[in-house]
């Protein structure tokens, strides 16, 4: 997300007075891709496989430098040095910095190929893969495969509406599947599968992916905020949500309103464990939007107090985890919204610093970023949200994204 207090920071890096354009991400990815026709199984030539998942904790400091935590063996390790980013959006094996003028991609070097029914998890050397130019803050949204389908930017100074072509990123090349101009302002290119979602002007339209038309044009009033699941990819209107998959190999849209007479904010931003079926959002001060992209419904959980940012883990428990402003990770009951534990204040200092602060939610473990405390935090939120291991980092970890997952 972008987070427009960065300038007070790191004053050095901003000297110049300047308007933040709201980048729309997500700590999950978005836009579905299906295993390809010729099924390798997420392996690229130079990758190693290995037995288990190679996790990791990509992050980004104030003046652009990237550096790899390796969560096994505690390790970190250089990767490059990209522009001073103002938001960054990820995949799990992907950082997108996103400035003024463009965004850098890195690759992690780290990804799982999920398989559904299994998971297959590879290693290669890290690099910053190149930079693709654009005016203004981009929205970037990604599929949850790193190595099939697109990615999808917009530029909104330009307009400019760019899918890249994710198999060619995990084979080193930053390469346009299509560019389309649309009209200057907010807007986001959703991959779906071999396709693509283009929000703009307050109308979804589908695309192939050079570029060509497809279908008919859905409306979607000030679409914020994107995310995937298995079902599809979502994308965020004023009166609930698109979801957008594929069916007898075409995309497919279905809308989602929100229920009724519930007078909650709408949801602009969406989160959870990657790929699960259920997501979450805030709601504005009277809770959570639970969006279930199984079942096509919304529900709004009552939070027990007032929290900045949620994410669903969407496990067997049906654990949701929020953050409190004060700094605080709760864990709450995603069927009632009661408060099942917390954790000590971690990152009230950063919080009160409009610092960019990003929880997010694996299988097992949470990880959280203090730009201002120089922390990074792993909890273990199925035990009373316990700290399972602190890192005191040498750079300030400004952004960060967890990889390898």
């Amino acid at each position: 997300m972008l987070h427009p207090l960065l300038p007070r920071l790191f004053p050095r890096l901003f000297p110049l007075p300047f308007v933040a354009v709201l980048a729309l991400t997500g700590c999950a990815a978005t836009g579905s891709a299906p295993p390809p026709t010729a099924d390798t199984h997420g392996a690229i030539e130079g990758a190693v496989e290995l037995a288990e998942p190679a996790l990791g904790l990509t992050s980004i400091d104030g003046e652009g430098r990237v550096s790899h935590l390796d969560l096994l063996d505690e390790t970190t390790v250089e990767i490059g040095q990209v522009r001073a980013p103002l938001a960054v959006h990820t995949d799990g094996r992907y950082l997108f910095a996103i400035d003024e003028t463009g965004v850098a991609v890195v690759d992690s070097g780290v990804w799982t190929w999920d398989h559904v029914d299994h998971f297959h998890y590879y290693r290669a050397d890290p690099q910053h893969l190149g930079d693709v130019e654009g005016g203004g803050a981009a929205t970037v949204a990604t599929s949850n495969s790193s190595t099939t389908g697109g990615t999808g930017l917009f530029f909104p100074e330009t307009g400019d509406a760019v899918l890249l072509d994710t198999e060619a990123l995990s084979k080193g090349r930053v390469e346009e599947s299509f560019r389309l101009a649309r009209q200057p302002g907010p807007g986001m290119v959703v991959p779906v599968g071999s396709f693509a979602a283009v929000a703009s002007a307050d109308e979804v339209t589908l695309h192939r992916s050079d570029g060509a038309t497809i279908g008919d044009s859905a409306v979607c009033l000030d679409a914020a905020g994107t995310i995937t699941t298995r079902v599809g990819a979502v994308i965020g209107c004023r009166d609930g949500a698109l979801l957008v998959h594929v069916e007898d190999e075409r995309p497919v849209v279905e809308r989602i309103p929100y229920p009724e007479g519930v007078p909650a904010a709408r949801a602009t931003a969406f989160a959870n464990r990657e790929g699960r079926p259920r997501v979450a959002a805030l709601a504005g001060d009277l809770g959570v939007w639970m969006l279930d992209t199984r079942a096509r419904s919304w529900t709004l959980l009552p939070a027990p107090e007032p929290i900045v940012q949620v994410t669903a883990v969407d496990d067997a428990d049906a654990n949701v985890l929020a953050l409190t402003p004060d700094g605080r990770v709760l864990v709450l009951d995603g069927e009632t919204g009661a408060a099942r534990a917390a954790s000590v204040p971690l990152v009230g200092q950063s919080l009160a610093a409009g610092a960019p602060v990003t929880l997010v939610a694996d299988q097992q473990r949470a990880y959280l970023n203090g730009p201002v405390e120089g922390r990074l935090w792993e909890i273990d939120f199925a035990d009373d949200a316990r700290i399972a291991r602190e890192f005191a980092t040498e750079r300030t970890p400004v952004f960060f994204a967890e990889t390898g997952r």
